[in-house]
């Protein structure tokens, strides 16, 4: 059975009355058919917020069409709009380095058929991952990076991305500091692990910190990468228990698995057009 083709829509603006009578209404108007209708108003910024999709089996007007259309309506309420269709999937770019077990998960998720988008290309600043692509069939780019080399591997790297017609970019345990060039390409494009529940141990050997500090929950957190390093908007987080019996080991082998589901469901999330950015926190629709 073929999916249909949907649109969704995702708005923010100052809130007030008859927004959602407005916004549906224009759907309605042209025959399209609602299959999700999620909203939020954070009073204390008096804003509004919501996720619209429906369908296009019917509807009246073409796909070109639609933006243009909206903009009466995205005027008077001064609405910041975000449309996107699922038929045209995101064009997804893997980092790694030499960790492979967000690598191989999302590969496999993807495989499967769990995450709805396209993966053009493999970049790693080692050759270490190559089988991993290989296996896959995915092209794998080679980007040696050190201190005096990072800038002009960066431009390289941004290049190929916009070559390929990439949209979003994984790090998959890619363990480098991404540099101005492409979080400006990639605006809340770029998403991260990070091996803890934000804030907490920062810096080397996060889990030999944990394991002195007797704690009694590990975390991870996904988020979108800005210029200030780890402090990008949240898009996940998890959290597991552990013991004093739990080893240095056991708090890196339960936080891997952490790592990739945390990172699998923020994908997810944002392949499926549920988060919404705005200023340095999300909306993320369930």
């Amino acid at each position: 059975m073929t999916e249909l083709d949907t649109a969704t829509l995702l708005i923010h603006c100052p809130d007030r009355p008859g927004l959602v009578h407005d916004v549906t209404g224009f759907i309605s108007s042209h025959q399209g058919n609602i299959v999700d209708l999620q909203q939020h108003i954070d009073p204390s910024e008096d804003t509004f917020f919501m996720r619209l999709e429906w369908s296009l089996e019917k509807f009246s007007l073409e796909k070109e069409e639609i933006a243009a259309r909206l903009q009466p309506m995205t005027r008077r309420h001064e609405m910041q709009c975000r449309l996107k269709f699922s038929s045209q999937k995101k064009r997804v770019a893997l980092f790694v380095t030499k960790d492979n077990h967000c690598l191989y998960d999302l590969l496999a998720r993807h495989e499967a058929g769990d995450l709805p988008m396209d993966i053009p290309l493999i970049l790693s600043n080692h050759e270490f991952l190559r089988p991993a692509a290989e296996r896959f069939g995915i092209p794998f780019h080679h980007f040696p990076v050190t201190k005096d080399t990072r800038s002009e591997q960066e431009s390289l790297m941004v290049a190929l991305l916009k070559k390929e017609k990439v949209d979003t970019v994984v790090l998959a345990r890619y363990m480098q500091i991404i540099g101005d060039e492409m979080i400006e390409a990639f605006p809340n494009q770029i998403l991260n692990i990070h091996h803890s529940f934000l804030p907490a141990f920062v810096g080397a050997k996060p889990y030999h910190q944990a394991f002195e500090r007797g704690v009694k929950l590990i975390g991870a957190t996904s988020h979108y990468v800005t210029a200030e390093l780890d402090q990008g908007p949240i898009i996940h987080q998890d959290v597991m228990s552990v013991s004093h019996e739990d080893s240095v080991a056991d708090l890196v082998r339960l936080g891997r698995d952490l790592e990739k589901t945390v990172l699998a469901k923020a994908l997810w999330l944002h392949v499926r057009d549920k988060v919404l950015v705005f200023r340095n926190k999300t909306v993320v629709f369930s």
